[in-house]
């Protein structure tokens, strides 16, 4: 089992920079895929960005150039580092892992969830 814990969130205004981070507990080394979603209110939970354990990224058309995954092994722990925020990126935003190599950023692709972090971006 793997359990996953997010923190960082907060609120900022629009252009600021937020750094999400995510802790990873239990048997890390069957996991070779983690990622970063949200779900804004009213709206289905949508992929940010994934990292495989070999370090190789990728992100939704929607953030990038703006958000960077990044990823401590030894440390076991994700970051999300979020900049020139947007009001539009409001949300909670969710760390997730899977055992599996990274194929995409469908929430059924990934079996462990962390509860989330609220993320709240003001005009």
């Amino acid at each position: 089992q793997v359990q996953l814990v997010e923190s960082g969130g907060g609120s900022v205004q629009s252009g600021g920079s937020l750094r999400l981070s995510c802790a990873a507990f239990g048997y890390m080394y069957s996991v070779d895929c983690m990622a970063w979603f949200r779900q804004a209110p009213g709206k289905e939970r949508e992929g940010v960005g994934n990292i495989n354990s070999g370090g190789s990224t990728s992100y939704a058309d929607s953030v990038k150039g703006r958000f960077t995954i990044s990823q401590d092994s030894a440390k076991n722990m994700l970051y999300l580092q979020l900049n020139s925020l947007k009001p539009e990126d409001t949300g909670m935003y969710y760390c997730a892992a899977d055992s599996r190599w990274c194929s995409g950023l469908r929430q059924n692709e990934y079996r462990y969830w962390g509860q989330g972090t609220q993320v709240t971006v003001s005009s």
